[in-house]
């Protein structure tokens, strides 16, 4: 049960559109559910015995406005209260009692017209659908006193979720006040008219976060939207420093043909310049170099190394996400929304619609009334900074696998922040990062399956006696974290080719199995194996995308043989017994 308040000054011009035939929404049957006193005359229904609906609806707007004109200049300019009310489309409808109901607990609850107060402000309730109604209230008392209506929207909006909860009806998740300013019905209309897939605000909403993740500079901020096609304008004080700033899309207008112009604050309360300043005071290490954030093998893209170099920031974010210092979570929360970002317009094609979707979902997540203004965001902000930098994945070979191997821990991200959120009870941000969570999965599954059926493949051909090794290894060390190996459909193939792979490469498999596991818990890995499988990769630099050959970093040096840290004084398989993309032609050289 959604309620939007609205002010205004025209009692009979409202009075006039809510019985009228409706400039969008058909309005059927048009009539009084409630009143302020049960007798108010009904221009729906007149069973006078010779109706005049025009006349009736005069006297019912006199009949509204009697103590504003009593009030004269004491009365408010915008003395009209407008609050509709809608139901979900799936719950039941409510009868014209039930909406009397819902109009006489919000009056109330707002201060217009207390149970009991002869002295209430005057209202009416209008039903002219099946799923919603308008409440029309003028705000003078009977003894020409204004009410108190502090807080009104937050009000209205407890008193439906009270309402939602008594009457079985869908529960929709309590505001903070934190959240984005919806577009408006006038600017949806106009977006639908047009052909526009949403309202500008939300394509500028979602414009202005890709060009503030990872940037480093208010300068480059502004240019990065100039470079996206917006038209940018910037509100200089009279001392000339700027003190915040407009975009508009291009050909987005009004009816005098000027541009529509939206200041950042409108689009999302984080978007304001001084809050953006704010989250550019944490600058970026080495902006102008992608350095650390896209280190790693010379012969993988720089896409590739900026996803593995990510990951790692990612996993470091998740672990905060669990710690007690909230100031800290708050800051990785804002993070992990510019990394998003970041992924999201860098995406292979064929996850670029389920990441986009996750990051529009957690935009959401990274607010709320715990404020995060001492911690240090610089790492997250910097592995965001190089995946634009690095540019788009290709979708294949090794920037399709790290592409899976960075969502894969974007989902356990997500998982956590819904858990902080939940704790602290800001429901609507624990929804929306269940909701990222969802699409992640999504895009991970579209990601993995090529890499990871490879793996399988490789898993399924290991030598008998060493598939039995490794997969002894994986029942031995999963059960000592309450796990199973085979906790989904997928078997351990994957996971046994990579311990396998990481031997081979000189690691230990059963420490390098069980640093990955100690990372950070895993009971909320839709897969266990592959999440796994993907954090030795990363560990142990092994290609994310296993049927990729990996050139050698010096032409002619000869592979690494493997040290004495293997395990079970066995000797390795022959390059022969092994699947090819575990060869020493094709493993990455020895760290």
């Amino acid at each position: 049960m959604v309620p939007k308040i609205r002010r205004g000054s025209r009692t009979h011009g409202l009075l006039v559109y809510l019985y009228g035939p409706g400039k969008r929404d058909e309005h059927i049957d048009a009539h009084l559910v409630g009143s302020w006193d049960g007798f108010a005359p009904d221009p729906g229904r007149d069973t006078s015995p010779d109706p005049d609906p025009k006349a009736t609806l005069a006297r019912l707007a006199a009949a509204l406005d009697l103590r504003v004109k009593q009030a004269g200049e004491a009365a408010p300019a915008q003395h009209v209260w407008h609050c509709s009310v809608r139901t979900d489309p799936g719950d039941r409808p409510l009868t014209d009692a039930e909406w009397n109901t819902v109009a006489r607990r919000l009056v109330h609850t707002v201060n217009l017209a207390p149970d009991g107060d002869p002295d209430g402000c005057r209202w009416v309730a209008v039903r002219h659908a099946d799923d919603h109604i308008h409440i029309v209230a003028t705000m003078v008392r009977g003894d020409l006193r204004r009410p108190r209506m502090n807080y009104d929207f937050k009000k209205a909006q407890a008193e439906c979720r009270r309402i939602e909860k008594e009457w079985g009806l869908r529960q929709l998740k309590p505001g903070d006040g934190t959240g984005a300013k919806a577009p408006t019905s006038a600017e949806r209309f106009k977006a639908e008219r047009t052909g526009r897939p949403e309202a500008p605000r939300e394509t500028l909403r979602e414009a202005v976060r890709h060009a503030l993740a990872g940037a480093a500079t208010e300068e480059e901020f502004f240019t990065r939207l100039r470079e996206a096609g917006l038209r940018v304008k910037i509100r200089n004080a009279p001392s000339g420093d700027a003190i915040g700033y407009n975009v508009a899309l291009p050909g987005d207008r009004n009816r005098d043909r000027k541009p529509i112009w939206f200041p950042g604050s409108k689009l999302a309360p984080d978007l304001s310049l001084p809050k953006i300043r704010l989250r550019l005071a944490n600058s970026i290490a080495d902006p102008t170099k992608l350095s650390a954030f896209t280190s790693g093998n010379p012969d993988w893209s720089p896409p590739a190394r900026a996803r593995r170099s990510a990951t790692g920031t990612a996993e470091r974010a998740a672990i905060l996400l669990d710690s007690d210092d909230d100031d800290e979570a708050a800051a990785q929360l804002v993070g992990v929304g510019e990394l998003l970002d970041a992924v999201a317009q860098t995406s292979p094609a064929a996850t670029r619609a389920e990441v986009g979707a996750a990051a529009r979902a957690f935009e959401r997540a990274t607010r709320s009334h715990v404020r995060a203004e001492r911690a240090d965001t610089r790492a997250i902000r910097s592995a965001a900074r190089g995946i634009v930098q690095a540019g788009s994945a290709l979708g294949r070979g090794e920037d399709g696998g790290t592409t899976a191997m960075l969502v894969s821990t974007l989902v356990l991200v997500a998982l956590a922040a819904a858990r902080w959120h939940s704790a602290r009870g800001h429901a609507q941000q624990a929804h929306a990062s269940r909701q990222a969570a969802v699409h992640l999965r999504a895009a991970y599954h579209q990601a993995a399956a090529t890499p990871m059926q490879a793996l399988r493949d490789q898993g399924r051909a290991l030598p008998e006696a060493e598939r039995r090794i490794h997969e002894a290894t994986i029942r031995a060390a999963l059960p000592g974290q309450g796990l199973r190996a085979d906790n989904s459909s997928t078997k351990t193939d994957a996971l046994a080719a990579t311990l396998a792979q990481a031997e081979e490469a000189g690691h230990d498999p059963k420490a390098l199995l069980q640093q990955a596991i100690d990372m950070r818990e895993l009971e909320t890995a839709e897969d266990v194996n592959d999440v796994l499988v993907w954090r030795l990769r990363r560990l142990a630099q092994l290609p994310a995308h296993p049927g990729e050959a990996t050139r050698r970093r010096q032409a002619g040096t000869n592979q690494p043989k493997p040290s004495d840290n293997r395990t079970n004084n066995r000797t390795p398989p022959t390059a022969a017994a092994r699947p090819a993309a575990s060869t020493s032609r094709n493993r990455p050289p020895r760290r």
